[in-house]
């Protein structure tokens, strides 16, 4: 039996996810909030959530891990549906090419302050140095692995005929090409994604004596380790 602190925290995040589901499946995506009854209702998802947040046993999150978990995904969700989704509609469907590509910069830029912003939240909530580094060095990661090019490719109902299927080559990959000297096959970039994700759970789960050496070579002298 579940300790009451996680009890209560768990029966906030269900009662988010099913408003969450709700809202998003089960109401219709407009633009205009056409009552006050369905603005509060839109509003449940982030009210459970916060009540679940602000129940959460810190405790028992580090003994699980929970900030090694919850915070990359929590990334993922936000790179690998809704950035695809704001490249498809912003740019890929109703704009200029030149339009797109300011908005592919502009979202290139917001990424990194994204994973700055979580990172800090998690160092000001009493992370300590080492999972700093492993969230953001981590997350980093996953950003150029090349997985939101791939989401890019699924998650979007392409009626480009070169986007109806995946490329066998992606020259728009430009940060795969830097490293492999020429425009990725398919192949190559699934490659390149793999060894990334790899890597990034390297980061996440690879042994904290690692990052005790790490922080001891770079923590200024007088100064106390954290633990993690």
């Amino acid at each position: 039996m579940l300790p009451r602190k996680p009890l209560g925290f768990l029966i906030f995040v269900a009662l988010a996810v099913a408003a969450a589901a709700f809202v998003w499946f089960g109401l219709p995506h407009d633009r205009e909030v056409k009552s006050l009854g369905l603005f509060l209702v839109k509003l449940l998802p982030f009210v459970f959530a916060t009540e679940a947040l602000a129940r959460l046993d810190v405790e028992w999150a580090k003994r699980l891990k929970l900030p090694l978990i919850t915070l990359p995904v929590a990334f993922l969700v936000f790179f690998l549906y809704f950035v695809p989704k704001i490249f498809f509609y912003g740019g890929v469907e109703t704009g200029t090419r030149e339009s797109f590509y300011a908005l592919y910069y502009h979202v290139l830029t917001l990424t990194p302050l994204i994973i700055l912003t979580i990172t800090l939240a998690n160092r000001l909530g009493g992370g300590t140095a080492a999972l700093t580094r492993r969230l953001a060095y981590g997350m980093l990661l996953l950003m150029l692995s090349g997985l939101e090019d791939f989401a890019f490719l699924t998650v979007n109902d392409h009626t480009d005929p070169a986007y109806a299927t995946i490329p066998a080559v992606w020259d728009w990959a430009s940060h795969m090409t830097v490293f492999i000297g020429h425009p990725p096959t398919r192949n190559e970039a699934y490659a390149f994604i793999i060894v990334h994700v790899i890597l990034a759970l390297l980061v996440f789960f690879s042994p904290q004596r690692w990052w005790d050496a790490l922080a001891n070579r770079v923590r200024p002298r007088g100064t106390r380790s954290e633990s993690a």
